[in-house]
């Protein structure tokens, strides 16, 4: 087993230089070769690209036309075999603000996969699944059945209030999707959660179940949502409240993103999570026994809130880099410097509240995909700049990826 306080060691290399936007990352295997590739944007160009994992990251257009992309996930929705590319899109009207959702946007499209990009180099192909305003998160999955895809979509702001009351909907995969004009919708909830910004898939939470379950950051702080099969409807669990001091002076309370962290045979030993929205506070929830309650631990805060009310923090993921069945997690940071990059955390007592750290990663950073690249069996991870003209632009906009270079055993 690997010494708890060995330092982390990851190999930089830049897959793309000097980006125009940058937000959203994701590493699905495209081509369906067995290694992860990449695809990645921003919000203002409405172009999605991806990068081919051949050595090379050559660089292909998958689509453009979007106006203002958002949230993305990924699921063989035509059932080719290979990934198809699912994105919320249209989220602001004309001032481009939280305070300015479209109320005729929030639509989600699936995107198809042709195939092998020598035979198909063309754009894909779009398709229209649903809609509803202020839609910024979705997740491809199974969250009620596994005979078909459903797709989660979590808006983030109200029409009449940027912290009014949200719904969280399921699309349902309909039995013909070339020929469906959309697909049938069902609300799960729509009078508990209030400005959404995190969601997080996990699989295995529930003993003895396929189901996948959600991770929710929103107002309300850290909620696990999950599906009871047998008495047909929706589970919320709320692991903690967030972070409630700087409310009266920034008007953002709860939590911002999160995931849920594997210590041994627990798959949700723990949760980190950065609070609030766009927080600049990294905290974890510790279950105090077996089945809890939950202890909030504060690890560190990253700066005062900017001008706006916001920090830096954007996301946490969690996986077992160093391969002793624990698992760390990593939290990007936007910035500005020294508030930027990736912060490496690992636990020493995670029930009292002791981590490590480390710095990982120095660039600006939206948001983090994990996979192992390089098929030696090591979590890698890339990085995606956050770069969103009139928001913050990231002074060298990049998309890198980290090889893991840790002693495994």
């Amino acid at each position: 087993m690997v010494s708890a306080l060995t330092p982390p060691e990851f190999t930089a290399e830049v897959v793309a230089d000097r980006l125009r936007d940058g937000y959203w990352l994701e590493a699905p295997d495209i081509d369906g070769d067995g290694t992860p590739d990449l695809f990645g944007y921003g919000l203002r160009l409405g172009e999605i690209y991806w990068y081919h994992n051949d050595g090379a990251w050559t660089r292909r257009l998958l689509t453009d036309g979007f106006r203002m992309p958002v949230g993305a996930d990924f699921g063989d929705i035509s059932g080719n075999g290979l990934p198809d590319v699912v994105v919320c899109h249209e989220l602001y009207g004309p001032i481009g603000t939280i305070h300015d959702p479209d109320p005729r946007g929030g639509k989600i499209d699936w995107i198809e996969n042709p195939g092998a990009a020598d035979k198909h180099p063309g754009r894909w192909k779009r398709h229209y699944i649903g809609r509803a305003t202020g839609m910024h998160r979705l997740r491809v999955g199974h969250f009620t059945r596994t005979d078909r895809l459903e797709v989660i979509g979590l808006p983030i702001v109200a029409v009449n209030d940027v912290h009014g009351v949200l719904p969280v909907v399921l699309f349902t995969q309909p039995d013909d999707v070339y020929q469906a004009t959309e697909w049938p919708m069902t609300v799960i909830d729509d009078t508990s959660f209030r400005m959404i910004h995190g969601a997080e898939k996990k699989k295995g939470l529930v003993p003895g179940s396929d189901l996948d379950s959600l991770l929710l950051a929103s107002d309300e702080g850290v909620t696990w949502l999950h599906y009871d099969p047998e008495a047909r409807e929706w589970r919320k669990t709320l692991i903690g409240s967030g972070e409630l001091t700087q409310f009266p002076r920034t008007g953002f309370r709860g939590s911002g993103d999160m995931d849920a962290g594997r210590l041994g045979d627990d798959p949700m030993a723990y949760v980190a999570a950065l609070e609030p929205f766009h927080g600049n506070t990294v905290a974890v929830y510790v279950k105090d026994g077996e089945q809890g309650p939950w202890q909030r631990f504060v690890l560190d805060v990253y700066g005062d809130p900017n001008e706006n009310g916001e920090g830096p923090g954007h996301q946490v993921v969690c996986a077992d880099f160093d391969g002793d069945g624990d698992e760390e997690f990593l939290v990007a940071l936007r910035g500005p410097w020294p508030w930027q990059g990736v912060m490496y955390y690992k636990a020493v007592d995670a029930r009292r509240g002791i981590f490590v750290k480390w710095r990982v990663a120095d660039e600006s950073v939206a948001r983090i995909a994990l996979a192992d690249f390089n098929g030696d069996g090591r979590p890698d991870f890339a990085t995606i700049a956050y770069s969103v003209q009139n928001y913050y632009v990231a002074e060298e906009p990049r998309l890198m990826v980290h090889r893991n270079r840790m002693p495994i055993g």
